[in-house]
């Protein structure tokens, strides 16, 4: 016997998570609950059962959460660093600062102390940074290179990661769990993804980064 389909309707999405309301939400039929889907330069935030997703080429997402509280959330950047002592601090979770990772970074760290984590419980996974731009072959390794650095001076416990490669990836991070479903897109036509990259890539060459962010 087929199982049911449950619909949006059926199962209403709760509330983002204050900061966050900009970020695509539904209702996922395929695992029945909700999910937050995040594009380049986005990031989520959540404090209850819900799955965030995000495909990724030479991009990196982060996952960081509170493994007492089961609050945590996940990044995607495309470019590692912007003028680390600039005044302008991403502003919102889809900023134009969040695109670098020193800021995407700084703002997903923030975001869950701000609801209560404490740094000491914080654990990571990281992925992507594949060699999927053909006209672009640094960009994936510097994200690489800028994550494990990044994450060594701040001291936070990697628990996992999976980088590098040839291949995008699909991936599925549940915070409160901390549980991660990765699959490496070896069947997907990487020229998609390629192009969405370069323009998105293009897109920050000509747009300045905004915003302010308290830093605490």
């Amino acid at each position: 016997m087929s199982q049911v389909q449950l619909s949006s309707e059926d199962h209403p999405i709760p509330k983002a998570t204050p900061g966050f309301e900009g970020i695509k939400r539904y209702w996922d039929k395929q695992m029945q609950m909700p999910a937050a889907k995040i594009m380049p330069g986005e990031l989520y935030v959540s404090t209850q059962g819900e799955m965030i997703v995000t495909v990724l080429g030479s991009c990196i997402s982060t996952c960081i959460r509170d493994r007492k509280l089961g609050i945590g959330g996940m990044n995607h950047f495309m470019l590692p660093m912007q003028g680390k002592h600039s005044n302008n601090w991403g502003g919102d979770a889809a900023s134009s600062a969040t695109r670098y990772g020193n800021w995407a970074m700084e703002y997903l760290i923030n975001a869950i102390l701000k609801l209560g984590g404490n740094k000491k419980d914080f654990e990571v996974k990281v992925f992507g940074g594949g060699k999927v731009l053909a006209n672009a072959t640094e960009v994936g390794r510097n994200n690489i290179e800028f994550v494990k650095e990044y994450l060594k001076s701040e001291m936070l416990l990697t628990v996992a990661t999976d980088v590098g490669g040839v291949h995008p990836r699909k991936v599925l991070y549940f915070p409160d769990t901390g549980r991660v479903k990765m699959r490496r897109l070896i069947h997907v036509n990487n020229a998609t993804i390629s192009e969405r990259e370069n323009v998105y890539r293009k897109t920050l060459d000509n747009t300045p980064a905004e915003g302010d962010v308290e830093l605490f």
